[in-house]
């Protein structure tokens, strides 16, 4: 196991590990305990009681949260003809297609977000290999699939984040940064947690939410009461 930074001990001796805190106590005491040099990512963390390896139990899709995440994404859109026009005017960063598909397989990756229009999987399906292990791979359920690639972009720009749970069922999502006031983070946490909660796959067995954590970048995990949300 990797040794602790002193830093990052001695935030953590702020945090009780025994105890769940309200979703207010956990959000101030995530900013109080964060030592970044920088404006920390905070973050939300899901452990669900759900089996992925059944298809009806995957956990997938994409909300824009009303505050935004506090990062600029550069989104680059897969389109031809008049969608690769409209894809520009709504201010994507990079549109193209076999160009494109070509730059990635050299190694470009100055992106975040892909979109693309369901006539251009295609030749995107070419990437999966590559876009797939990074998550940029563009899919219908998070709406990177999609013709109407103008409120794609503008929800993105937004603030659209996407989630996904892994194989052990677990969710990682930001909600903002640690420069953010505790009204905004606590508005998106409780955006994200109800979708994640109104997710929960039919066939679920057993407690759903089991463990729900907020942190920041570097920062120690702080258990929060999930009904308190």
């Amino acid at each position: 196991m990797a040794k602790k930074s002193k830093k990052f001990q001695d935030a953590a001796k702020k945090v009780d590990s025994t105890k769940s805190y309200s979703v207010e106590e956990a959000v101030a005491l995530a900013k109080e305990v964060d030592f970044a040099k920088f404006d920390a990512t905070v973050e939300v963390a899901y452990r669900l009681g759900i089996d992925t390896r059944k298809n009806d139990q995957q956990i997938r899709g994409a909300v824009v949260l009303p505050n935004g995440t506090g990062k600029t994404q550069r989104v680059l859109v897969f389109a031809k003809g008049e969608k690769a026009k409209e894809a520009e005017a709504a201010g994507a960063d990079y549109v193209g297609d076999a160009d494109m598909v070509q730059k990635i397989q050299g190694g470009w990756f100055d992106f975040d977000v892909v979109v693309a229009t369901p006539d251009m999987m295609g030749e995107v399906g070419r990437l999966g290999r590559v876009l797939g292990p990074k998550g940029l791979m563009p899919n219908p359920k998070t709406g990177t699939v999609t013709m109407d690639v103008t409120k794609a972009i503008d929800e993105i720009k937004a603030g659209k984040v996407t989630y996904r749970a892994d194989k052990a069922g677990n969710i990682h999502v930001p909600i903002g940064k640690v420069s953010f006031d505790d009204a905004k983070l606590l508005e998106n946490f409780r955006t994200i947690h109800d979708v994640i909660v109104k997710a929960k796959p039919a066939t679920a067995k057993g407690q759903y939410v089991k463990n729900v954590s907020v942190t920041t970048t570097f920062g120690p995990g702080v258990k929060v009461d999930a009904s308190s949300l």
